[in-house]
């Protein structure tokens, strides 16, 4: 399985380490920085779960995909419990490994992930340690992932978004069962709840057949 999956992502383009157990895996992580590990569950001497909470407790911000046998509920929940970003149960086709590979990257490169920094655009404030935006000084009550979505955009705002890269970047374990179409309604919602809040222009542009950007300006 190791041997397989190293030539998954090797034909994709990454350049891998391998560890035959779990204490191994915590050394290797532990001399050297990774963008992602995949975590076998049931591992030799160290399981799957305790790296996971070792990496995590120790303060890496790693991107870990769970990868085991293991169906049930109870696991799945667990292993996020402890930290992980997403969970791929055995048998898998390559390319949905190698996609989900790809989808945590991008996830771990977002502004979600990055340091987080206090927006201004105009009337509109976003402090992110608080999650809290304001029109004007009035708070404006956001559900969390529309707070990420804008948040999101706000953060790179020469940046257009699709609705998958949205999801992508947003929802983790559940992204597949997820509509794109769904992005219209949050970023509806958005819409007008910063404009009730008194906000005078339209801080999420349509880009047509494309997605959606962060706008700045009256007008559009």
């Amino acid at each position: 399985m190791t041997q397989l999956i190293g030539l998954y992502l090797t034909n994709a383009g990454y350049e891998i380490d391998e560890a035959s157990s779990g204490t191994e895996a915590i050394h290797k992580a532990n001399d050297q920085p990774y963008d992602a590990i995949i975590l076998d569950i049931m591992m030799p001497r160290t399981d799957g779960w305790a790296v996971c909470e070792h990496l995590r407790t120790e303060g890496f911000n790693i991107g870990i995909l769970m990868l085991t046998a293991k169906t049930e509920v109870e696991d799945r929940v667990k292993g996020l419990d402890l930290g992980a970003d997403d969970y791929l149960v055995k048998p898998f086709a390559p390319e949905e490994l190698v996609a989900r590979v790809k989808a945590l990257l991008r996830r771990k490169s977002s502004p979600v992930n990055e340091e987080p920094v206090e927006i201004t655009a105009g009337a509109l404030f976003i402090q992110p340690d608080r999650r809290e935006v304001k029109v004007a000084g009035q708070s404006v009550d956001l559900t969390a992932k529309e707070f990420n979505i804008l948040y999101l955009m706000a953060s790179r705002p020469e940046r257009v978004y699709t609705r998958e890269n949205v999801i992508e970047q947003i929802w983790s374990m559940d992204r597949e069962g997820h509509d794109p179409r769904t992005i219209d309604t949050h970023i509806k919602n958005i819409r007008t709840k910063l404009k009730k809040a008194g906000l005078p222009f339209n801080p999420m542009k349509t880009v047509w057949g494309v997605g959606y950007k962060f706008n700045t300006t009256e007008g559009n």
